[in-house]
């Protein structure tokens, strides 16, 4: 999700290597701190394969600073990722806020569209953090009081998600079935 990120925000402009840790870490530092010892190597990774254009440029009062920009191929490569995620991206919830903060770089809604309903399919599966005998165990027979706000908070929050990737596919779908008009008409 590193390289997303890093793809993702320099898609929307040019950074210098601090500007872009305070945007990944306001994205998800919170839950996932992200380290200089796993920033820099992954910056010079894709630096080293051609997504990534790095120039040094005079610092305001001091040393020089490096600012890092997406090549055309960094751009394909967000595009890409964007388009096909991996499955843990669909279903791990903090990745996949990861790639939703991303998705709207994608021109295509229909694409867009694709993306949101891999994880309303993950969503209406049924699931839960414990089982009993194959089945998911509901909230109202959980008698562990802590488990039972596991389990209440997370269908809180799938019910919220359902809702909003409910509202927010009739709006890609109608932004498809429009650009298909204006392509035919």
């Amino acid at each position: 999700m590193l390289e997303l990120s890093i793809l993702g925000f320099l898609y929307e402009k040019p950074l210098h290597g601090y500007e872009l840790k305070e945007r990944i870490h306001g994205l998800s530092g919170h839950v996932r701190p992200v380290s200089d010892g796993a920033l820099y190597p992954a910056i010079a990774r894709l630096v080293k394969n051609g997504l990534l254009d790095s120039r040094v440029e005079p610092g305001t009062s001091a040393a020089p600073r490096r600012t890092l920009s997406l090549s055309p191929e960094g751009r394909s490569e967000l595009l890409a990722r964007l388009r096909s995620p991996k499955e843990a991206e669909i279903t791990d919830g903090q990745r996949f806020f990861t790639l939703l903060a991303f998705l709207g770089h994608l021109p295509d809604p229909a694409d867009q569209a694709a993306v949101l309903r891999r994880r309303q399919e993950f969503l209406n599966a049924p699931a839960s953090f414990f089982y009993e005998d194959g089945t998911p165990v509901r909230a109202e027979r959980e008698p562990d009081l802590f488990r039972q706000g596991m389990l209440r908070i997370a269908r809180a929050t799938g019910t919220a998600e359902k809702a909003w990737l409910t509202e927010a596919l009739a709006e890609l779908d109608a932004r498809a079935a429009a650009a298909g008009q204006g392509l035919s008409g």
